[in-house]
């Protein structure tokens, strides 16, 4: 009988849990409430631990551990950690993130920085030369006296003794990268030699990201041993190959070797368990890694291409798209000559050449190196005061400019070009102030002899002058008009997340005495149907769409209100009436009829909707 995971087995008088993990089932030793905090500080808190997060953690416990509450107690563990609390760890331009390509063959791109001075240890090495596979992960960290091109070039050889000679090497422009040692090793190795652009190291951010992790991690341990931190690098990096990746889905460790490596937690649990590592042999076990390593790999570009995926949404949310042509003068953000943690806007210089979407090549007359090549995120716009002051005025001076539209970034750079072409051809249609109607006008309906007046609502005088201001505002756009009315529906001031206030009327007295409009509302699931073979999908919200609608004469005495600064009613249609959606949705549809093929409201909302993008663009 085969059982449902997780389940429950008993090995020599050992309680299991048995939980299938991916493609692998592992059998988790149950550990009594003595043994759990042993457990805990071999995981994390051990050198071999590397002191790393809550996740990488429970990666690591979970593979051989189980018992009641192991989630929250490696939580509650990692989150009190002195070390950690200890050595816990700025706005500006952010175009859209580029994904690099997916490399696929270990060690056929490989990262490199250095990183240091750190505290010179008793062997006199202040130094850490950074090497990372793009496939795998695997990280290497060597200790360094100096970083002399020499240097650099005889440890690189050393790794490519081990892992083989890469295709390509990514790095940024330091000195001793772009030197003539280094230079001429690539040369004979036929290794293709990237750079970053300067001053953007995110562009090699797998390094970058890994530096910081192990400065992190050795911060928790110079603190104990500041002199042989290079006698602890190993250790260091035995914790960060042995879990697994978010990108990838697998340790470093398993995807180099094809096996998951044996540790200092298996030591525990085979110390418990009295047990020791079956017998392979050397046929067998190649064969194994083999199987397993060709296994995996189709799951890693999987988990790669959803990781980027990821970081590609998050970080393009507060992004946008930006671009400039050759002559255009920029500003540039560089270090000063002071210290290179201090960086100010220079220039303007000129855009000589776009090399990317996201880099170009800058003229830059009187520094060293005349032209240089920036990413778009230390670029700005120079606006010359001269030129817009001297240029005469040869374009319609009401000319609206082009209307700030949030465009997806699912998008390709031909189509935004294409939507913004768009909107600059038809400005006329974008404004902050509401149109007007004439298809439908709003009607309250009661029955005679019915009159609502109830007494205002007291405002506080803090509030007395924004309720000023807004009364101001919607006399100056007609919404409505001072009045003599005998009916009076109190206002209400709602607030508004930002702090400010939402002028709105209560109603209700009101609605209770109108007649119901009947009018069909559409139903969501039925516009959801109709989107459902669309490839293309833009959404329009209308300005203040109800303000579009006028009152009837009857209806506007009907909507009177009382401030204090006098009594006025409304002309076109407000808020809170229960017969307004009704209203609003039957000119939307009388407006859309000839359109209902692809386009759809649902209130002040329309949608068109397209199975291509030329159609939908026309």
């Amino acid at each position: 009988m085969r059982l449902a995971f997780p389940h429950m087995a008993q090995r020599k008088d050992l309680l299991y849990q048995v939980v299938r993990q991916g493609e692998d089932v592992v059998e988790q030793l149950l550990v009594p409430q003595p043994y759990r905090k042993l457990v805990l500080d071999l995981a994390h808190g051990h050198v071999l631990g590397g002191h790393l997060g809550v996740e990488k953690t429970k990666e690591r416990i979970c593979r051989r551990f189980f018992w009641p509450g192991l989630h929250a107690d490696i939580k509650n563990y990692c989150e009190s950690c002195p070390e950690c609390q200890q050595s816990a760890p700025v706005p500006h331009f952010r175009s859209p993130l580029v994904p690099l390509p997916i490399i696929e063959v270990p060690f056929e791109r490989v990262g490199m920085d250095l990183v240091g001075p750190v505290v010179k240890s008793a062997r006199g090495h202040q130094y850490i030369l950074v090497i990372m596979d793009y496939a795998t992960r695997y990280p290497e960290a060597i200790p360094l006296r100096n970083t002399s091109a020499k240097t650099i070039a005889k440890e690189l050889v050393q790794v490519f003794s081990r892992v083989g000679i890469p295709k390509e090497i990514l790095t940024d422009q330091g000195t001793l990268f772009m030197s003539k040692v280094t230079k001429e090793l690539c040369r004979l190795f036929k290794i293709s030699h990237l750079r970053t652009s300067v001053y953007h190291p995110q562009t090699d951010g797998l390094v970058e990201r890994f530096n910081k992790t192990l400065k992190n991690m050795l911060k928790k341990v110079v603190d104990r041993d500041g002199r042989n931190w290079d006698f602890l690098l190993p250790y260091l990096m035995f914790a960060i190959r042995e879990v697994p990746q978010a990108s990838t889905g697998y340790s470093p460790f398993e995807l180099v070797y094809g096996r998951h490596p044996r540790g200092l937690l298996d030591i525990a649990k085979e110390t418990w368990e009295g047990q020791t590592t079956p017998f392979k042999t050397v046929i067998e076990h190649v064969s194994m890694m083999q199987d397993r390593i060709a296994a995996v790999m189709p799951l890693v570009r999987e988990h790669m291409e959803q990781a980027q995926e990821a970081q590609r949404r998050v970080y393009n949310r507060g992004a946008k798209m930006r671009s400039f042509n050759p002559g255009d003068k920029v500003l540039v953000l560089v270090p000063t000559a002071e210290s290179k943690f201090l960086a100010k806007w220079q220039g303007p210089y000129e855009i000589v050449e776009k090399k990317s979407e996201v880099n170009y090549k800058v003229l830059q007359p009187g520094r060293r190196k005349t032209e240089q090549i920036y990413q778009i995120n230390l670029l700005k716009l120079w606006k010359d005061r001269e030129a817009l002051l001297s240029t005469p005025a040869t374009s319609n001076p009401m000319a609206r400019p082009t209307p700030e539209v949030p465009i997806a970034d699912t998008l390709s750079v031909a189509q935004r070009n294409e939507v913004k072409e768009f909107l600059r051809g038809n400005t006329d249609f974008f404004s902050e102030i509401p149109g007007l109607t004439t298809v439908v006008h709003h009607d309250i309906v009661v029955e005679p002899g019915v009159l609502i007046n109830v007494k205002p609502y007291r405002i506080p005088e803090a509030r007395r002058e924004a309720v000023s201001a807004e009364i101001g505002k919607m006399l100056a756009l007609g919404i409505i008009e001072e009045s003599h009315s005998d009916w009076s529906s109190p206002i209400v001031l709602v607030p508004k997340p930002d702090g400010s206030i939402r002028f709105c009327n209560d109603f209700r007295k009101l609605n209770a005495v109108s007649r119901f409009d009947a009018y069909p509302m559409p139903r969501v699931d039925e516009l959801i149907d109709q989107l459902g073979t669309a490839r293309y999908i833009t959404t329009l919200d209308l300005t203040k769409g109800y303000w579009q609608i006028p009152l009837t004469n009857r209806a506007r005495e009907k909507t009177a209100f009382s401030t204090p600064d006098g009594s006025f009613q409304y002309t076109r249609m407000p808020f809170g009436l229960h017969g307004a959606p009704a209203s609003f949705q039957r000119l939307m549809d009388r407006l859309l009829k000839a359109h209902r093929r692809y386009a759809a409201a649902y209130l002040d909302d329309v949608v068109i909707h397209s199975p291509d993008w030329q159609t939908h663009l026309v």
